[in-house]
Order: C-alpha cells, then sequence, then structure tokens
C-alpha cells in the first residue's frame, strides 16, 4: 500500500519537477537504439579489450570514469573519445557524494570535471554519481557545473555475484529501445576511496560480445547518449538516495 501511494505521488511530482530536478533514466526514442554505459574505469587491460568489442560489432558506449583513474591513464580516455565513444564523469573518486558536505562537494566536481575536460580537450555533458546517490541539493550542484545527471534503467550485473548465463539474461530481459544499461570496465577499490569490496572473475569482454550478439539479433543498435538523444526525449525522474 505504501509504495502504491508512494508510486501515485512521485508521478506527478516527476512530470512537475522532473525536467529541473531529475536524473536521465532513458530515453523516449523513436528508433531502435539504446545506450550502453561503463562505470569505474579507464582500467588499462580491460577496458581497451571491451573496445575492442565494441568496434567488432560497429556500437558505442558512455564511459563514466573516475579521476583517480584517468590520472593513471590518461592516454586512454582520449583514445576512447577519438574512437567515437562518448567519456562522462563519475567521480574524483568513489565516494558517495552524499557523504561530502555542499562546500566540499563543490570543489570535488569542480576538480574531477575541470582536470576531465582538460584530457579530453572539450565540455562533458554528463554525470553518474558514485552508487546513484544524490540529494537534491547535490543534484543542483550537478546542474551549476553544467551537467546532468544520468542513472539507469537496466543492468549487466556484472557488479552482482551471479552466473555469467544470469547476467547475460538480465541484460537482455532490460534491453529496448531507450534503456541505458549499466556495466562496468573498472573495479572501484580502496585507492578510489570505494567501501565495497568489487565481485571478482568476470569476464566482461566476453559478456560484452555475447550481449551485443544478442543485440544485433534483435535489430537493436548501442550508441553514445548525445547520439541517441537526437531527436529524441529524455526520461528524467526523481531519484534521492544516501
Amino acid at each position: 500500500m505504501i509504495r502504491q501511494i508512494a508510486q501515485q505521488v512521485r508521478g506527478p511530482l516527476d512530470h512537475t519537477l522532473g525536467p529541473a530536478m531529475g536524473s536521465m533514466m532513458s530515453i523516449d526514442t523513436p528508433r531502435d537504439e539504446l545506450v550502453l554505459t561503463f562505470d569505474d574505469g579507464p582500467l588499462p587491460g580491460v577496458t581497451e579489450k571491451l573496445a575492442e568489442v565494441l568496434a567488432d560489432h560497429d556500437a558505442h558506449a558512455v564511459f563514466f570514469v573516475l579521476t583517480t583513474r584517468t590520472r593513471r591513464a590518461p592516454g586512454l580516455v582520449r583514445e576512447l573519445s577519438d574512437a567515437g565513444h562518448e567519456i562522462a564523469l563519475h567521480g574524483l573518486d568513489h565516494r558517495r557524494i552524499t557523504t561530502l558536505g555542499l562546500r566540499e562537494a563543490d570543489r570535488w566536481l569542480a576538480e574531477a570535471r575541470n582536470e576531465l575536460e582538460q584530457d579530453l580537450g572539450h565540455q562533458v555533458r554528463w554525470f553518474r554519481p558514485p552508487h546513484g546517490a544524490q540529494s537534491p541539493q547535490h543534484r543542483l550542484l550537478t546542474a551549476r557545473h553544467g551537467m546532468h545527471p544520468v542513472l539507469w534503467s537496466g543492468t549487466t550485473w556484472d557488479w552482482k555475484d551471479v552466473t555469467h548465463e544470469e547476467r547475460v539474461a538480465k541484460a537482455m530481459a532490460d534491453a529496448r529501445p531507450g534503456a541505458i544499461l549499466l556495466a562496468h570496465d573498472g573495479s572501484a577499490d580502496a585507492s578510489d576511496l570505494a567501501v565495497d569490496p568489487a565481485v571478482q572473475g568476470v569476464d566482461k569482454p566476453a559478456l560484452l560480445d555475447e550481449i551485443l550478439t544478442g543485440f544485433d539479433e534483435r535489430g537493436l543498435e548501442a550508441v553514445t547518449l548525445s547520439k541517441a538523444m537526437r531527436g529524441a526525449k529524455p526520461v528524467n525522474r526523481l531519484s534521492f538516495a544516501a
């Protein structure tokens, strides 16, 4: 009953406040396109292999990167951008932005965005808060820094302790035109100030290849967020969590 009431209230609030305060969850598009996103990288030795798989399928993705990672491999994000992929911000590190005071969060966002834009040589449009955690105040800070928050409508479960087959099945169940799917090329650890241990033993290139093969069979094309937005509308919804 409580959930039903919350959903009834959320609908009108999303309609009223979504454009200004919402996060992008998916895209209302007439085309058979979806957006595949990768968090927590870049990770040398893995990110390049994923880029090769994407190229084999003539697919493109959005890489939400951590500054702690780009500092170790600044050339890798430029290579991804040059290959037609979109580079977006995941954070200065992997702390929940909600654990930061507003002044610290302001500096955290400014430093991360400025450094990434210097690496790329162009503007960064999208931000995905670590763990999807944000408050209304932190959401406003994101806009103040010229970025729009992007969450997700589906996932590959590459962060969860399940079987390879379950990961593929989950991704295919969530794959539909306009979907934004969550995946990871990196694994945030203590050096990124992450607190949750990463799942080990995931063959991410093999997983990506199988998922993209499934997309190909369905006639779905994986594209960047900016390309998917051409002639389409973002589906923005209120999403706030600690």
